[in-house]
């Protein structure tokens, strides 16, 4: 039981680790290059719409993995992942003050180090919340590789409906919320430890 958990949560923060550094400079990008944000962005949550199942044959297909490897549930929850947090990033980048993008310029910020000493911080708090979604739906789809035979807290459903054991089903489903709210709680403390001025700013106005 403690093997499939920690195996479980190690499969989703990979995968969240992984879209996190993929969809903040797309999503920077998307924003910055507006003339191509749409198509880029539609392309991109296109990707959610392909079902779970046939996403576990067309990686290993493209990739060389095989079906049940780890890398394999690895790249599939990623690339959901992408697809959902990429339009938060974007949209959280979108909503950083023209102006502070100016004062960056003005004080000879190249376009990276704007990004990275001003456009950052102030989108982060956007992010997060679009960092959460990301990681709650991520921990419930590592679920679903069980189907396929990757192990994880979804090895207690496909076992428990095979062998007819309720208390086996409820035990995944439980372990599964708990983890789930788990990560949650992990972005969360994240997004606190990245943007103390949010909470000095909260103290100040109370």
């Amino acid at each position: 039981m403690a093997e499939l958990t920690l195996t479980h949560l190690w499969l989703a923060l990979s995968a969240i680790a992984i879209a996190t550094v993929i969809s903040v400079p797309v999503g920077w990008i998307a924003q910055r290059f507006s003339l191509g944000r749409t198509a880029l962005l539609g392309l991109i949550s296109a990707l959610y719409a392909i079902p779970s199942l046939p996403m576990f044959i067309l990686v290993p297909i493209i990739t060389g993995t095989s079906m049940r490897s780890q890398a394999t549930m690895v790249i599939v929850l990623s690339i959901y992942a992408v697809a959902v947090l990429t339009r938060s990033c974007a949209d959280a980048f979108g909503a950083v003050s023209p102006a502070a993008r100016t004062s960056a310029v003005a004080v000879g910020y190249s376009p990276w180090q704007s990004f990275l000493n001003v456009e950052l911080p102030l989108a982060t708090p956007v992010i997060i919340a679009g960092l959460r979604v990301a990681a709650v739906s991520t921990v419930s789809l590592v679920t679903v590789g069980a189907v396929v035979g990757i192990k994880s807290l979804g090895t207690l459903f496909t076992d428990g409906f095979q062998r007819n054991i309720v208390a086996e089903v409820a035990m995944g489903l439980v372990l599964t919320v708990v983890l789930a709210l788990l990560v949650d709680a992990m972005v969360v403390l994240l997004g606190r430890l990245l943007t103390p001025w949010t909470r000095a700013r909260g103290g100040v106005g109370a």
